[in-house]
């Protein structure tokens, strides 16, 4: 079978399209034949080294959509030829998803939305995940308003779907006009341009200055500074990177609480596993609900073609979430 493998840590260019020995799965495990695998950030940061990432030569990726070939010992809730979706590996100790076929332990996979082409249903899960982890954490309520940082990016689309399908109002923030009408379009009450607009000046003219009592932040870094000065005193906030040293004085100083998102533990803890294909099943039936639905980049890749996926990726000008075609 054909995969794209990295043999030392870089750019784009360290990914080689070779032929491996398609593998069987031991128990516990679907072998996936995959139509449609997504990139994530994650990857970008696994393919430079990121310390979760596989031992080389490794297979990145950790999305895909497609068909069941074969079932190990011991799988029930799948049948051969199911078609399926998942986040399922690319990390250490798991094979990734750039390939012709992956073995999936099967309580990561769930059901694909029957709505959805192979394509949209790979562009959801590690994000869709993520985005549900975090509004769990932030128990947000009917009548309140989510600030969302990052509106229209890989988890930020899902964020603003989850939170309407609740019932709550949303801002998002964008860095452009074409961001503004997408976000809107998913469902956004109001739009921020974060490159135009202070945190204090959107704060007066859609809070009274009160601030926010809920933020999900998908940029975090440094950004969770203007997430601290967006929050009303007492309010909630997610991110879901908080990978630096942050002066939390603005937190104390309005008794905020900050909760953290990383859904890869569940890959990495294998005793959480069976949480990934619950909330993908929870998933799917808000996807054929027509509450949710995933926001792609037209740009068509396949796995000959794969790292420019990446490079589009890295390059930061996917308006969606970046997919490449397997089958």
């Amino acid at each position: 079978m054909r995969a794209l493998m990295l043999y030392e840590h870089g750019g784009p260019e360290k990914l080689t399209r070779v032929d491996v020995p398609t593998p069987s799965p031991g128990a516990g495990e679907v072998l996936v034949r995959i139509h449609a695998a997504a990139i994530n950030p994650v990857d970008i940061k696994i393919r430079e080294g990121l310390l979760i990432g596989p031992a080389l030569p490794a297979v990145l990726g950790a999305d895909l959509a497609g068909t069941v070939e074969k079932l190990g010992e011991g799988v029930t809730d799948f049948q051969i030829g199911d078609a399926v979706y998942g986040c399922v590996g690319g990390i250490n100790g798991m094979g990734g998803t750039l390939v012709d076929y992956c073995l999936a332990d099967a309580r990561l996979l769930a059901p694909k939305p029957q709505s959805l082409t192979f394509r949209e249903a790979a562009a959801l899960p590690l994000v869709a995940i993520t985005a549900w982890q975090g509004m769990e954490k932030l128990a947000l309520a009917a009548d309140e308003t989510l600030l969302v940082h990052g509106g229209t990016g890989g988890v930020g689309h899902v964020v603003i779907q989850l939170a309407k399908a609740l019932g709550a109002k949303v801002v998002a923030t964008v860095g452009s006009e074409d961001g503004a009408a997408m976000a809107r379009d998913l469902g956004a009450d109001a739009v921020v341009n974060y490159r135009h607009e202070p945190v204090a000046d959107y704060l007066a003219r859609l809070t009274g200055g009160a601030g926010f009592t809920a933020v999900f932040d998908t940029a975090g870094g440094s950004n969770l500074a203007t997430s601290f000065e967006a929050a009303a005193i007492g309010g909630r906030i997610v991110t879901i990177n908080a990978r630096l040293a942050v002066d939390l004085g603005p937190m104390h100083s309005k008794a905020l609480s900050l909760h953290l998102v990383f859904m890869l533990l569940n890959l990495l803890n294998a005793q959480a596993r069976s949480e990934l294909g619950t909330i993908l099943r929870q998933v799917s039936t808000m996807v054929d609900a027509g509450k949710l639905r995933p926001l792609i980049d037209p740009a068509r890749f396949c796995l000959d073609t794969a790292p420019d996926a990446h490079r589009l990726l890295a390059s930061g000008k996917a308006r969606g979430k970046v997919v490449v075609d397997i089958v």
